[in-house]
């Protein structure tokens, strides 16, 4: 039998939705037949690992082949399954190939959650939550996490506080810099559920910023000195909850 199918970036994983268990047959989508078949040029015997976000990791071989189809079968489980940091990140859309690397960058970062908000200033008026939920599953294939973040659809951010889930911690990243270091705001906290705020470009306007300062459940926060852009400010945060309450310890 062959070996594992590899590409440079490593071994190849596929994230499905069936279930796996010893001796599952799981049924390729069409896009993943084609990955398979014609860009890897897989045969009968080739293996892949699987995941859907439940079951762990599993070691699976293709049992059959067609043009447009494939079928695998489960072999052994390789991976328990393991959780990842309750962290969301809710942030204003930006252009299309911004959201779409922000997407990717908060996958490998590790987030449960993908929350879109709009904002006055939000120049993006529509989200296209399938293809960020695309580009999420790509993510999560390559950097080897075994859950796929909750790809939300678009709240307004009166909605989005309005509704906010008891017990969990909104990190404000506010621009203006009137507030203190993240780092500090994290060493304070006693909460392990958080999310994390950042606007658009051009930032929240003085009216969203008195709102959303004013919530209970809100801390707000600095990312430093310099203004960022508003998808490296996402990540700046992200990585900073990682590194010092996330599963970067």
């Amino acid at each position: 039998m062959n070996d594992h199918l590899t590409y440079p970036g490593g071994k190849v994983r596929l994230y499905v939705e069936a279930q796996l268990t010893e001796g599952a047959r799981v049924e390729a989508s069409e896009g993943q037949a084609h990955y398979l078949l014609h860009v890897m040029r897989a045969r009968t015997g080739s293996r892949v690992s699987l995941f859907n976000g439940t079951g762990g990791e599993w070691l699976a071989s293709i049992l059959e082949s067609g043009r447009r189809e494939c079928v695998l079968e489960c072999e052994r489980q390789t991976r328990q399954q393991q959780g990842t940091p309750d962290l969301w990140l809710c942030f204003a859309p930006i252009k299309k190939t911004p959201a779409d690397y922000l997407a990717q960058k908060a996958t490998e970062l590790g987030v449960s959650a993908l929350q879109p908000v709009f904002t006055r200033r939000t120049v993006v008026s529509r989200v296209n939550t399938g293809r960020l939920h695309a580009n999420a599953i790509e993510a999560a294939e390559q950097s080897d996490r075994l859950t796929v973040p909750d790809v939300r659809e678009p709240l307004p951010l009166e909605k989005l506080l309005a509704s906010w889930p008891a017990g969990r911690q909104l990190m404000f990243c506010d621009e203006t810099g009137e507030a203190p270091p993240i780092k500090e705001a994290l060493a304070a906290s006693s909460k392990s559920a958080c999310a994390v705020l950042t606007g658009p470009e051009g930032g929240f306007d003085e009216v969203e910023r008195e709102r959303i300062r004013s919530q209970a459940f809100v801390t707000p926060v600095s990312l430093g000195p310099r203004i960022l852009r508003a998808d490296t400010a996402a990540l700046a945060a992200l990585s900073v909850c990682q590194a010092l309450a996330g599963d970067w310890r």
